[in-house]
């Protein structure tokens, strides 16, 4: 019987668990700034965090991510097109294309992917955990900005109740606290060094589509 060229791992889906998650943005002044979560369930766990969670059965992984990130952070968000490579194909190339990275600008895809190993997560599971991780902006309030922090101004809250799952979150998530910081302060703040790798790749996609729109925008001046 023949076997693969590749080294390849199967799961059957009682041990594969997928989770999206979305970096938040907040570009609607400088310095730009990011959303983190602040977990803190005991006095002795204070872990910063970047916003995700399971993926529901029958729910897109883009549509996973931006409910996640709405219920932990309860900030509204929509997914933030970037200009970056990928391996995925259009949908119009032929089927025979060379899988080979490309360029493509306005995307909506996963910027990046996780796999966690859950042998040694305490709970007895075996597995992988699979992250999907796409880039969000901060839905921007109608009207002009009035009173109180000018660095709130581009947010939009989410009402209690509406849109952000508060009856339904675990006990874990109502111990999230969100935050936003400039970039520096963010990739400072973070517990883990995985959660770092994510974020400064989202940064560097962010910043280089802003970089192209001013471009842009000073040459139509």
């Amino acid at each position: 019987m023949a076997t693969s060229n590749y080294l390849t791992r199967q799961y059957t889906a009682e041990h594969f668990v997928e989770s999206s998650g979305a970096i938040l943005f907040d570009l609607s002044h400088k310095p730009r700034q990011v959303c983190l979560i602040n977990y803190k369930p005991h006095e002795k766990d204070d872990e910063w965090l970047l916003a995700k969670g399971r993926r529901n059965v029958g729910e897109s992984r883009l549509d996973a991510a931006l409910r996640e990130v709405r219920e932990e952070t309860g900030y509204n968000c929509s997914i933030h097109p970037v200009t970056m490579r990928t391996r995925a194909p259009q949908s119009t190339e032929a089927a025979n294309i060379p899988d080979q990275t490309r360029l493509y600008t306005n995307i909506c895809e996963p910027f990046m992917l996780s796999i966690r190993d859950l042998k040694n997560d305490g709970a007895g599971s075996e597995g992988v955990k699979i992250i999907w991780w796409y880039i969000a902006t901060t839905t921007t309030a109608a009207g002009p900005a009035g009173a109180g922090d000018q660095h709130a101004r581009g947010r939009t809250k989410l009402p209690e109740g509406r849109g952000r799952g508060d009856e339904s979150k675990s006990k874990s998530e109502k111990d999230f606290r969100a935050e936003f910081f400039t970039y520096s302060e963010a990739l400072a703040k973070l517990t883990f060094q995985d959660d770092r790798c994510v974020l400064a790749r989202a940064i560097e996609l962010v910043e280089m589509q802003q970089e192209q729109q001013e471009q842009l925008g000073g040459t139509r001046d």
